[in-house]
This record gives structure tokens, C-alpha cells and sequence, in this order.
């Protein structure tokens, strides 16, 4: 693999960073603090294409690839993970089923709105009782044979993107029938925000990405057109297992951009701050501590970028992915404790950067498939379980 990014992909690269650090770096914390989304550094992001980098332009996309929405979603998160989450999920979760499984009709009617941000979509797969074993989704979708329309009641947790004021739709799945041995045919179905019966929860109050929007949702008695339902009837597990695949990715880039984030603030601070008479980062304690998080964020960066290459080249690349997506969340968590101990009593508040990274870092061990489940993945690719 180049080790070079394309000319492309460099100057993607310095716009997305001179972005994050001339309007999300200085107001962000704000948001954070206050538990606010931030319309308008999304509105922002949406009118700089970021929304739509991985899909075709006849939808409304930039025509890139996902090597180009790593490279975004990095940038961003060395700076805050609210906003980069708030993109990865808009991207990955919210428009991707519809571009890779929608018919030409749905793409036309959703994709060029979600690519340019004019709305975000969600991606309704988590539930109370099924998170890792999403195959045990009690959320139901009947089919009434007088309308032919979806009837859907359930609930969904933990959903982002699912409640802004500009959320246009969540892609839901749901039981819509069952295997003569009785397995559930699980199906995914577009639910139009605003849907009568489709009811959106306060938002939670959460340890960390308090900038972004997370919540429950509950479905009673929704109506929504047969059309709706997104590619075959009985696919939508199997649909979401390779959206999850891809959104490893998208995971472990961030999860570099905040490890490389930790890196970039405890540099900054490692020259600023004295202790003893002399400059912290002149102390090699300090330095070897800086030196093994440089060595791992770089190491992350490899590692999604070979999966995001793989995935671009049409090579399988679910092994990887998980790969790159346990190391990287692992890192991300070593170097915001690191960089929290640095900054010592300051790295405690909330200030300072490396606070807030702190705290955004444990939920990418859990998001899109726990570390445990990552590790279930690369054994049965490499073949030691079935």
C-alpha cells in the first residue's frame, strides 16, 4: 500500500483540518457543555460536501470513495468526536443502506438531501435486548394485505441522529415473518421522521459525545408505504452486517483521530507547562509517553487505511476491518488516559481538550460491535470457529 495520499485525497486532507481547527476547535466546548447539537457547524459541514464524499454525483455526492470519508473523519476527530461521529453516522449508517440496497426510486428521493446535509439520516438497528446479537430484534413489521402497507411497533436505543431537528428518516429493522424452523426473516423498512405512531425520547444524558445526538426510539402501530422497505424482504440482517463492516472503518479512523488528537494536545502542553524549572516535555518520562501514543496513532492510521484500501479495491476486507477497528479504539482509550495524566490536574477539566477526549474515548470500544466481538470476528476469518 502507497504510503501517499493521492493529490486529492491530500488536499481533502488540509481542508478538512483547517476547518476543524478554525470552526470546530473554537466553539465546540460550548456545545459540549451545554449538551447541545451544533446545527451549524453541520449546516457547514453539509455546504462543503462532507455529507456526500462517498457517493456518485447523479445523487448529489461528491464522487469519492471511503478512503476519502476515513481521511474527514480523522481530521475531525482530532479535534472533537460529537461532529465526527455526528458525520460518520450520517454517512455510514444513515445514507449508505439506501445507496447500497435502495431501489432507484428511494435513492432519488433520499440520497441528495442526506448528502447535503439538508438532512441526516439514522440507522435503527440497537435494541434493549439485542445489541451485539442484533439477530435477536423483537421490533415486528407486519404487512396489511388490505393497504400493503408496514406496520412496525418496537423500540430502538441508543440510536444516532435520530432525533435532530433535521433528521429526515431511520432505517429500521424488524421481524417481518419467519423459516419453516422458525427463524426470524429480518427486513429493514425507511421510516420517515415525523411518521405517526414513530415516537423519539429525550435525548440521554451520556459520559461523553455530549455534542451529538443519541436516543430511543419507539414505534407503535407505524404505517409506512410497502414500497419502504429497502432491498428483499428477509435481507436486512444480512444488509446490516456489511453496513457494519464498512462502519468499522469509518469507527477506526475517528477512533485515529482522536488517539492522534491526544498526541497533537499533550505536545502543545508538554512545551507550554513547566514543573521544576524546566519544560515537562524535557523530561523523559514524558517524552517516552508521547513518543509510545505517536506510535500507536500512527500504527491505527495503517491499519484503517489498509482496510478503507481494501474495501476501495473491492478486495474482501471484513478481517481488517475488524482489525483496525479493535487496535484503534484500544489506542484511542490508551493515549486519552495518557494524555490525561500529562496534563495532570488540568487534563481533569473540561477546558482542555484532552478532558473531553477522555471521556468521548471508551464508547469506541462499544460502538459498532463491542472489542469482544471484534475479536469473535477475526477468529472465525481466521478460521478457528465456524
Amino acid at each position: 500500500m502507497d504510503h501517499h495520499l493521492s493529490p486529492e485525497h491530500e488536499e481533502l486532507r488540509r481542508t478538512v483540518e483547517k476547518f476543524a481547527h478554525e470552526i470546530v476547535a473554537p466553539k465546540i466546548g460550548d456545545f459540549y457543555e451545554r449538551h447541545e447539537f451544533p446545527y451549524e457547524i453541520v449546516r457547514e459541514m453539509g455546504r462543503m460536501g462532507l455529507f456526500g464524499l462517498p457517493f456518485p454525483e447523479e445523487y448529489g455526492g461528491m464522487g469519492g470513495d471511503y478512503m476519502a470519508l476515513g481521511i474527514a473523519l480523522e481530521e475531525l476527530a482530532r479535534v472533537d468526536s460529537s461532529v465526527a461521529i455526528t458525520l460518520e453516522a450520517g454517512v455510514s449508517l444513515g445514507a449508505m443502506p439506501i445507496h447500497l440496497f435502495g431501489t432507484e426510486e428511494q435513492k432519488r428521493q433520499w440520497l441528495p438531501r442526506l448528502c447535503s446535509g439538508e438532512i441526516l439520516g439514522a440507522f435503527g438497528l440497537t435494541e434493549p435486548e439485542a445489541g451485539s446479537d442484533a439477530g435477536g430484534t423483537r421490533t415486528t413489521a407486519v404487512r396489511d394485505e388490505a393497504t400493503g402497507e408496514w406496520v412496525i411497533n418496537g423500540t430502538k436505543c441508543f440510536i444516532t441522529n435520530s432525533g435532530t431537528d433535521i433528521t429526515g428518516l431511520v432505517t429500521v429493522t424488524a421481524v417481518t415473518g419467519r423459516t419453516d424452523d422458525g427463524k426470524p426473516l429480518i427486513s429493514s423498512i425507511i421510516v420517515p421522521s415525523g411518521t405517526p405512531g414513530f415516537t423519539v425520547a429525550a435525548p440521554y444524558s451520556k459520559v461523553g459525545w455530549n455534542a451529538s445526538d443519541t436516543r430511543e426510539l419507539h414505534f407503535d402501530d407505524v404505517r409506512v408505504p410497502g414500497a419502504n422497505l429497502l432491498g428483499q424482504e428477509g435481507r436486512g440482517f444480512a444488509q446490516f452486517l456489511r453496513i457494519l463492516d464498512e462502519g468499522r472503518i469509518a469507527i477506526s479512523a475517528l477512533a485515529t483521530g482522536l488517539a492522534q488528537g491526544c498526541v497533537d494536545e499533550s505536545v502543545k502542553y508538554a512545551k507550554e507547562r513547566k514543573a521544576f524549572g524546566h519544560h515537562i516535555g524535557e523530561y523523559q518520562a514524558v517524552q517516552f509517553k508521547i513518543a509510545d501514543m505517536e506510535m500507536k496513532a500512527h500504527t491505527a492510521r495503517l491499519s484503517w487505511r489498509d482496510a478503507a484500501s481494501r474495501l476501495v479495491a473491492g478486495e474482501p476486507f471484513k478481517k481488517e476491518a475488524a482489525l483496525a477497528k479493535l487496535y484503534s479504539s484500544t489506542v484511542a482509550v490508551d493515549n486519552a488516559r495518557e494524555a490525561t495524566q500529562i496534563h495532570g490536574g488540568y487534563g481533569f477539566m473540561n477546558e482542555y481538550p484532552v478532558a473531553r477526549m477522555w471521556r468521548d474515548s471508551k464508547i469506541l470500544e462499544i460502538g459498532e460491535g463491542t472489542s469482544e466481538v471484534q475479536r469473535m470476528l477475526i477468529a472465525r476469518e481466521l478460521g478457528l470457529t465456524s
